[in-house]
């Protein structure tokens, strides 16, 4: 959470971290803040998002070589003007930006007001910068020295950028447990949280490790030691320049951009996976380690959110058609446990970003056990990529949304290719069944297309809804996931309460809270389970509920027990929860919408949870 964009060089740096700001806002959309070298440091920041401030300094001074800025997600302190970042020291020296959590603030802050230091802020962050200048001050050190030893005695999480306006020349910047990435090109460096903001200015860049530091110089040139004060020689890596079409084009928000961006994002997914002319699924991550995926004694998925939700589909898959034993677990949770982890275990850690701090955390746990681990991530170069054994991208492009579309279908995608290789690496599925179904996988873009075309009836069905206040989703087996999915979707853009139940564990608790204001998402659409699904409905109206089903076409469902039949396109029942997963995208951004919510930026949300 939060977004850190940096310049030091020749150029003027404020349009440059205006731009990265913009990118980089879904990370924290609760205020913005800018400060900027020229001489004198200037310093404006303000509640709200970047555009915003962008007007609040739109008559102010900008030009400056050197420029820091930060997009905020409120961890201390409430979203205001005075605890946006950039936060500076007492004398005014120095300024700094933080992404992260200093969990012994409050000892530190006493500490500083017994030396005379007062705060401006509730923030943390100010608490660090205050602390530095305490040290500085207090030993006459240079700032990188003064930055080192400060952070020798911080307890938490952290990627900052620091700079002191009496050595105008540099800029300090540290990290640990929070991406910071240096992007180098001649005579100049861009700072950034993550690498697509400045992959457009160079393709050159270092991933900072934790309990790295640097003083980055305006002629380009760095120095890069850790906090026992070592020289660190880094290894700069090449990324591709980031094009992404960041226009809205003919859509009202990222996410139903995003939402109809699936055909092609799911294509980009499996086709380089999928040989067509040989009927097979190449994943050079399991090929190349085909004992390790053939001997496995199980595999542990674990991930949060939407992405705990595909590892649960990912679950029924496997199981069924690799014969492995999987688990799968929140991130949040599995570190705080004393899970049992082989070495001839698989764990699989499922992101959007990368950067999830609780499944880096669950992730670096599988590693000290020595399992093999496998990241299955969209973007390039990031934390969790770097510290997997193998890495699969998703390849779906940069998703701006904060509720998640998609990057799950294509999770969802993977996953079925994953569980067919390993399948067929075993033996566990039969020849004529396997190459049944990998045609169906490339046939999945079209599906999901016409999928789409039930955009207009989830509007109706949401103008009939969006005034709820609570809402069911039910499935069976793989469609299970989906309905939790379907519920977290609503909870997190519209604000309705939503839950999601395995259909049959109806009757155990939640059938309670069905009456005539209770609209019920029943997704049905695996024909294995469609008579229990069936039961289900019937009682659900016997309750006067309001049934929404979801159903595979040429499947006979009983209408006169429904208020709302949305049928998808046929595929293979293993494919199915990918289609099925759509209407309910569309329904929750059509309810938000006529709810008056912010779709892209929904309150208290961020896209990347990089703190805990």
């Amino acid at each position: 959470m939060c977004g850190i964009m940096g310049y030091i060089g020749r150029k003027d740096g404020y349009p440059i971290v205006i731009d990265g700001l913009k990118k980089l806002e879904y990370r924290g959309y609760d205020s913005a803040g800018v400060a900027i070298m020229n001489g004198t440091l200037s310093l404006y920041k303000k509640q709200g998002k970047v555009n915003q401030l962008e007007q609040y300094v739109h008559t102010q001074k900008t030009n400056g070589n050197i420029a820091l800025g930060h997009t905020r997600w409120a961890t201390h302190g409430i979203p205001n003007d005075a605890n946006a970042h950039p936060h500076r020291s007492q004398s005014g020296r120095i300024v700094m930006v933080h992404n992260g959590i200093i969990e012994n603030y409050a000892a530190l802050k006493s500490f500083l007001t017994t030396k005379g230091y007062s705060f401006q802020s509730d923030t943390d962050s100010e608490v660090l910068v205050q602390y530095i200048e305490w040290y500085q001050s207090t030993y006459q050190l240079k700032i990188g020295e003064a930055v080192r030893r400060a952070l020798g005695d911080i307890e938490g999480s952290y990627a900052i950028v620091v700079l002191d306006s009496m050595n105008p020349e540099s800029v300090i910047v540290a990290k640990q447990d929070n991406p910071l990435v240096l992007g180098l090109n001649e005579d100049e460096i861009y700072i950034a949280s993550d690498a697509n903001p400045i992959s457009t200015y160079t393709q050159e860049v270092i991933f900072l490790q934790d309990g790295e530091c640097a003083e980055l110089f305006d002629d380009g040139t760095y120095h890069i030691y850790d906090l026992e004060n070592e020289n660190v020689i880094p290894e700069i890596t090449t990324v591709k320049c980031c094009d992404e079409n960041y226009s809205l084009e003919e859509y009202d928000s990222y996410m139903l951009k995003e939402i109809f961006q699936q055909p092609q994002s799911v294509e980009a997914c499996i086709s380089p996976r999928v040989d067509v002319l040989q009927n097979e699924i190449l994943i050079p991550e399991i090929d190349n380690h085909k004992r390790i995926f053939s001997q496995a004694g199980k595999i542990i998925i674990v991930g949060c959110g939407t992405s705990w939700h595909a590892g649960l589909i990912g679950e029924y898959l496997i199981e069924s058609l690799a014969d492995i034993s999987v688990e799968v677990e929140y991130a949040s949770e599995f570190r705080y446990r004393s899970p049992i982890i082989r070495e001839n275990d698989i764990v699989i850690a499922i992101s959007q970003s990368g950067e999830t701090a609780d499944t880096l955390a669950a992730l670096k746990l599988a590693n000290e056990k020595g399992a093999f681990t496998y990241a299955l991530v969209n973007t390039e170069g990031s934390t969790i990529a770097r510290h997997s054994d193998v890495v699969s991208y998703l390849n779906v492009g940069v998703e701006i949304g904060v509720a998640s579309t998609k990057a799950f279908t294509a999770q969802v995608s993977l996953l079925t290719m994953i569980a067919l290789k390993i399948a067929r690496i075993k033996g566990t599925i039969k020849y004529n069944e396997y190459k049944s179904i990998v045609p169906q996988l490339s046939d999945l873009p079209g599906l999901i297309a016409q999928t789409l075309k039930s955009n207009d009836l989830m509007l109706e069905v949401a103008m009939s809804h969006f005034e709820k206040d609570h809402a069911l989703f039910l499935g069976r087996g793989p469609n299970f996931p989906v309905a939790l999915e379907g519920a977290l979707k609503l909870k997190e853009i519209s604000y309705i309460h939503a839950e999601g139940y395995p259909a049959a564990e109806m009757k155990h608790g939640p059938i309670a809270l069905i009456d005539e204001n209770m609209p019920v998402f029943v997704i049905a659409t695996n024909s294995s389970a469609l008579s229990k699904m069936i039961s289900n409905v019937q009682e659900i109206k016997s309750r006067k509920g309001q049934v929404i089903v979801f159903k595979e076409e040429g499947q006979e469902f009983p209408e006169e027990i429904t208020d709302h039949m949305v049928s998808i396109p046929k595929t293979h029942e293993l494919l199915s929860p990918i289609l099925a997963s759509i209407p309910l995208q569309l329904f929750a951004y059509h309810a938000a919408k006529l709810r008056g919510c912010n779709v892209d930026q929904p309150r208290n949300l961020a896209k990347s949870v990089t703190v805990e």
